[in-house]
């Protein structure tokens, strides 16, 4: 009914959320312990929630349990890097590939509008913006392909990729990062969907170069 109260977002959902872009954006670092009641009051939520969320991305890959009072989000190691390569190299392409007929005008503008929050938070140095934007403009686009399966398994990649992005971005970005989003927005002006799916893939490899090599020298 129209006068009925709009449903509320459960609280062990909101949690999750807050602490899965804790996570992905950088808030917490690879191999950094946080206790469970640090944990709580960053999150302002109770120990019942927080557990929740904890015990979810634990089996998500995204935390470690290191005893029953401290979590660290794991170190990323070569033989993970390279799975998680291979599996973003074979599904962003394509959620690209398949979101290019279904493209509109509107989207194209959310995502310009989005791209042009980039380049600021790259000169100003703020990693955490720079990766919460260019998360938000891959998944506008993944999102349009209509592919939940595919979709879903793409959060699940970024969510165990982020930590490290963050790390190796926070060295590097001082000295300016290429800027694939202008291709890919630009496939999309001109309806090429093989056009955006190979700037979506060397985006993709822009951010894999720097972390293998961050991971040559046992950073990361």
């Amino acid at each position: 009914m129209d006068d009925e109260p709009q449903r509320k977002i459960p609280t062990h959902e909101v949690t999750y959320g807050r602490l899965r872009d804790m996570v992905m954006f950088g808030v917490l670092a690879p191999g950094q312990p946080v206790t469970i009641q640090g944990l709580i009051r960053d999150l302002d939520a109770g120990m019942t929630p927080v557990r929740e969320a904890i015990r979810r991305l634990t089996a998500e890959g995204a935390l470690s349990l290191q005893d029953n009072r401290r979590v660290t989000v794991p170190r990323m190691t070569p033989h993970l890097f390279e799975q998680l390569v291979h599996a973003r190299l074979a599904i962003e392409p394509k959620l690209a590939e398949l979101a290019a007929p279904r493209v509109t005008p509107a989207l194209i503008t959310r995502m310009t509008e989005i791209d042009a929050g980039i380049e600021p938070a790259i000169r100003a140095g703020d990693v955490q913006a720079y990766l919460r934007l260019n998360h938000a403009f891959h998944f506008a686009l993944y999102q349009a392909a209509g592919a939940t399966v595919l979709e879903d398994i793409t959060h699940g990649l970024w969510l165990r990729f982020g930590p490290s992005l963050r790390v190796v971005l926070g060295r590097y970005i001082e000295s300016g990062l290429p800027d694939r989003h202008a291709e890919a927005l630009e496939a999309m002006r001109a309806g090429d969907g093989a056009a955006l799916a190979q700037a979506v893939r060397d985006d993709i490899l822009q951010g894999v170069e720097q972390v293998r090599a961050s991971l040559g020298v046992g950073e990361g």
